[in-house]
């Protein structure tokens, strides 16, 4: 699978939903002082500028977070605090302590009460980060499969135990690991909507638009900014198989084969489908190109990339889990 864009003379930019796609162009020459009259930015500064502006804050983050785990905000800390001792009198003090200890912050946030307070809140989000939310559920995994013996794969018609708990608990035990799935899957609580603009060889301008779960276009994208600004691209990319196959992966069997027959859907035009298969084998595709990109070892996320590469069909279990037992009928209503 290789789809390409029509043939531009001009690659122009990805913009925000947050900017109205009419306007986008005034609106990003305000932005961007070195725009020409279409917006067009000087080539180093487009493509630096057209890493899917979101992925551009999350990789930072993820810069980060290579050399320290995720950090907590003060609402995040509060919350923690508020939940597993709220006696404590100088909390400012003990958030300190959170912040510089990391042993001492996976204490606190694998907690029981606070993984029941987390499941009985239905307004937990606004009181805690996706990020932290998703972190607590992928260590109360660790701590459930820890006494399971099995975990379950799907197939079209039944379910099938695998022995591999333990395999898929060491995988997750890697904190760089768990931190990365949790930054992930808190990047898809909301979905947002892109618009990429061409300028073909006939000066007629026109425009591409397509959504956070949308695989296709930015694997179009990979084939016109030059490699060394791929990676934001092939990090979403292989994200979105990972999250599709791990959150629901109901949809994407659903959406590829008739749910009794087991017959393959008709392609339609303008709906292209893939299989679950497909999204596995694209999936760690582009984790492998992700983790050769030189800016990828800048970033210490190298490994994480290799590491999702080599096992993510053990990577989805972890996600599987969560989505069964924690979230169920949640799912829909956190990613939106």
């Amino acid at each position: 699978m290789n789809p390409t864009l029509p043939y531009t003379e001009t690659f122009y930019f990805v913009c925000h939903s947050g900017l109205d796609p009419e306007t986008s162009l005034s609106e990003l020459d305000s932005r961007f002082p070195e725009n020409d009259d279409f917006g067009n930015l000087s080539h180093r500064t487009r493509t630096n500028n057209c890493l899917l502006l979101n992925e551009n804050l999350q990789l930072e983050q993820e810069k980060e977070m290579g050399k320290i785990w995720v950090r907590l905000s003060d609402k995040d800390l509060d919350f923690l605090i508020e939940t597993v001792h709220p006696e404590v009198i100088d909390k400012l003090k003990l958030r300190e302590i959170i912040r510089e200890d990391e042993a001492f912050r996976n204490t606190f946030i694998a907690d029981e009460k606070v993984f029941r307070r987390l499941m009985d809140d239905e307004e937990i989000f606004l009181k805690i980060s996706p990020t932290l939310f998703f972190e607590i559920l992928l260590r109360r995994v660790v701590n459930d499969l820890r006494g399971a013996s099995y975990t379950l794969e799907k197939t079209t018609s039944m379910k099938i135990p695998v022995f591999d708990t333990k395999e898929v608990v060491e995988l997750l035990s890697k904190e760089s690991l768990l931190d990365y799935l949790a930054t992930m899957l808190s990047s898809f609580t909301k979905i947002e909507n892109y618009t990429i603009w061409f300028k073909r060889r006939t000066g007629i301008l026109e425009r591409i638009q397509f959504n956070d779960l949308d695989i296709f276009s930015p694997m179009g994208l990979c084939e016109v900014v030059e490699d060394e600004h791929r990676l934001g691209f092939y990090k979403r990319i292989a994200d979105i198989c990972l999250f599709i196959l791990g959150i629901f992966p109901d949809y994407a069997e659903h959406e590829y084969r008739y749910p009794f027959s087991g017959h393959v859907r008709p392609q339609l035009r303008g709906r292209a489908r893939i299989s679950p298969e497909e999204y596995e084998t694209e999936g760690k595709r582009y984790y492998k190109l992700a983790a050769e990109q030189p800016s990828a070892k800048e970033m210490d996320l190298a490994e994480v990339f290799q590491t999702l590469h080599e096992n993510f069909q053990r990577a989805r279990k972890p996600l599987n889990f969560v989505a069964e037992f924690y979230l169920q009928y949640r799912r829909n209503k956190l990613f939106v």
